[in-house]
Formats: C-alpha cells, structure tokens, sequence
C-alpha cells in the first residue's frame, strides 16, 4: 500500500488535496489494468480527468519496460490519442464534442474497447453504449482538493482492494 495516498473517507472517497496526490491515486491504479479494461472518467470541466489520466499513462510501463514521463495532451480538440504500453496500447478519449453516441464508433472506439486500456472523458456522451463493465472514476472539485471514487462492477472491487485503493459500495 502507498503512503502517499489520500485518505478514504466514510463516503468511499479520496480526497485528494493536491495534484501529486491525485497522480498517486492514479499510479496506484496502473499495475492491475489489462487490455479490454475501459475507465469512464467522470467529472466537470476542469475537475482534473486529464490530470488523472496523465498520471496513469505515464505509471504504465512502455513496451520495453521503462517508465518513464511523456507529454500526455488532453485529447479535446483531436479527440483521441494513442500511447503504447506493456500492458496494451492506451486509448485517451474526450468525447466532449461529441453530437451522438454512435459517432464514437467512427473514431475507432469499438476496436479499442475490445483491445485496448480506454480512459475515457465525458462518458456519459456514448450513453448506452459505454461498457456495463466500465471501472467509473469520479472526480469533483472539493474545495481546493478533488474528490476521487472509484466504483465497477465485475472484479473492479478485487483489482483494486489488490492496489491498496477502494470501490464505493
């Protein structure tokens, strides 16, 4: 388990006062995602999604193992960026311009769901197409800290109770 993680309080929320302790809740995550995994991140503008997926991208190992820091933009005005790790190629999604669910599907979308780690922005845009299987991350503002829950159905509560981290019941 992680020191430096913020402290979950009777909510089952983190609240994360800093920026590094939001990236530590992140980094936490890393090591249990998989191809397929998709991460709903849930949150208003400038709540901190892109710093939170971020931080994740840059905790994945690239494909020869390393870890280390790369420029990780947020994807609203491309909409989507790729970034090759170990564990599957990364899918960082903003679906915030998106019209319609389905216009999801000519980014590519289908395919990364199946094959890839999917951290997506604005998920509640694909409506009913967002996977049931989706670990939800929610981050509000708190204050001047953020306010971090996980919660997924399936084995999300395992994956994470094996990093130290907690879904809401």
């Amino acid at each position: 388990m992680d020191h430096d993680l913020p402290k979950l309080d009777a909510q089952g929320s983190y609240l994360a006062a800093t920026e590094a302790e939001t990236a530590a809740l992140a980094t936490a995550l890393a090591p249990v995602l998989r191809a397929g995994d998709c991460l709903a991140l849930h949150g208003d503008l400038g709540a901190g999604k892109t710093a939170f997926a971020r931080a994740l991208i840059n905790a994945l190992p690239r494909p020869d193992g390393r870890i280390e820091s790369e420029e990780v933009p947020s994807p609203t005005f491309t909409l989507v960026q790729m970034y090759d790790r170990r564990a599957a190629e990364v899918w960082h999604v903003d679906l915030y311009r998106l019209e319609r669910p389905e216009d999801a599907w000519e980014l590519g979308l289908e395919d990364a769901l199946a094959e890839a780690i999917t951290l997506i922005e604005w998920p509640e845009r694909l409506g009913g197409l967002l996977p049931g299987d989706a670990l939800h991350v929610r981050i509000e503002q708190d204050g001047g800290a953020r306010r971090v829950r996980f919660s997924g159905s399936g084995d999300w509560a395992a994956r994470l109770d094996a990093v130290g981290l907690h879904a809401a019941r």
